[in-house]
């Protein structure tokens, strides 16, 4: 069956655009619509510049910057130590892929050896904050084209990832659970097998969620065929994450460039075919069961030892410590209140967020204080493959397309 693009591409052939006034040919005027800045379908403080024909996007402008909040330059002003809580709020929904990326950053220009305990405990909450995320996307996606009782479904597997989170550092969201060289504490006890219950419950929770949507005619409807984009586009945009694995691009930095002990779990890589935006569905969708495995294997290999580094003028020391040993004491005062120093160079730490290829670039000058940080949000870079999705598609298709986006406006604008 011809999809609802194709058939009006078809019969649009047969239109002439005229400027020409009324009587004398046929007249189709373009007007503009402001979508946002405030708007639930924009998944944030997005405004869309829509320029239309009818029901028809001729043109579109995403016009950013509403909350910009200067969190590069702040971290610039701030000691290595503190700036992970300032880099947790740009992707708000992905907080612990963006203290993993500064924290690598930092470790590198350190030579820092991260513990293997510590390395499996970061790839663990990595993999339920994928997962906690792409709830989060599947959940609001599905209220914007009209499932709206998908949004509860989904929002309470990723409470649970939540509870989780909070279990392990104390706090639901922006964590400040990674630190540079570990993690800042061990697991509590009976933590593991809360989180093997959530691994046992989520493939069937996923399953739901695909017995809702995947048979749906009307999501069918509104995805297939519609917000079509190919590959070579999207590189040529620096375009990364779930929208390339949608046309057939399995890059996925877990694979192509493993950090943390990636390399040692086994897991699939799920592309699409078409790279329309019910790909974009399908591969996230996929993306919780392969993540699940990821948790499982994880908890299965987690090795003894140490959390954090044990270099004490750069990592914190365990809590426990603080009460028994002066030298712990001191370790700690200093590495509050002054920080430590990072020898000079530059650093850029690349991993596989929910998104897309998240980035940080550290450059340091000796001091406690980097001299410089960027962040390579994958959101903005995506963003810009947003235009040729949505160009002479219908405006209800817009909409469709900007929730298969997943944008997050923190991360734009930082």
């Amino acid at each position: 069956m011809a999809s609802l693009t194709e058939d009006y591409r078809r019969r649009e052939e047969s239109v002439t655009l005229s400027s020409e006034p009324a009587g004398m040919g046929e007249t189709h005027e373009l007007f503009t619509l402001n979508i946002g800045p405030h708007h639930p379908s924009t998944h944030g403080v997005l405004r869309l510049l829509a320029t239309l024909e009818g029901e028809i996007v001729r043109d579109i402008k995403p016009i950013i910057g509403y909350v910009h909040t200067g969190i590069e330059k702040t971290a610039e002003d701030k000691s290595y130590w503190k700036v992970i809580p300032v880099v947790e709020r740009m992707d708000y929904v992905s907080y612990y892929f963006n203290a993993m990326a500064f924290c690598g950053a930092v470790e590198t220009l350190l030579g820092l050896e991260v513990p293997p305990r510590a390395q499996y405990l970061r790839v663990i909450h990595l993999e339920l904050n994928r997962i906690a995320s792409h709830l989060v996307w599947l959940g609001t996606s599905a209220l914007d084209i009209g499932a709206i009782s998908m949004f509860w479904y989904a929002f309470r597997e990723r409470e649970k990832c939540l509870d989780l989170f909070e279990m392990s550092s104390g706090q639901r969201m922006h964590t400040r659970y990674f630190q540079v060289g570990g993690v800042i504490e061990d697991i509590p006890r009976g933590w593991v097998e809360k989180v093997r219950r959530f691994c046992k419950e989520m493939p069937g929770r996923a399953d739901q969620y695909a017995d809702m949507l995947s048979k749906n005619q009307i999501v069918l409807e509104r995805l297939r065929q519609t917000g079509i984009v190919d590959e070579q586009t999207l590189l040529k945009l620096g375009v990364t994450g779930p929208l390339l694995r949608a046309t057939g691009n399995p890059w996925d930095l877990r694979k192509a460039a493993p950090y943390s002990g990636y390399e040692q779990f086994d897991f699939k890589i799920p592309v699409g075919t078409v790279g329309d935006n019910y790909d974009r569905y399908r591969v996230r969708h996929a993306e919780l069961y392969e993540s699940t495995k990821i948790i499982e294997q994880a908890l299965d290999g987690l090795p003894e030892g140490p959390f954090i580094s044990p270099d004490r003028k750069v990592a914190l020391p365990p809590r426990h410590e603080l009460a028994t040993s002066m030298e712990a004491l001191i370790h700690h005062f200093k590495l509050v209140t002054e920080g430590f120093r990072v020898p000079p160079g530059e650093a850029y730490y690349p991993i596989e967020s929910a998104r897309g290829e998240l980035g940080c670039f550290v450059r340091a000058d000796g001091s406690a204080k980097p001299a410089r940080v960027h962040m390579r949000d994958p959101s903005f870079s995506n963003l810009q493959a947003f235009a040729p999705m949505v160009r002479d598609e219908y405006i209800a298709d817009l909409i469709a397309t900007i929730a298969m986006l997943d944008p997050i406006l923190g991360g734009i604008d930082r």
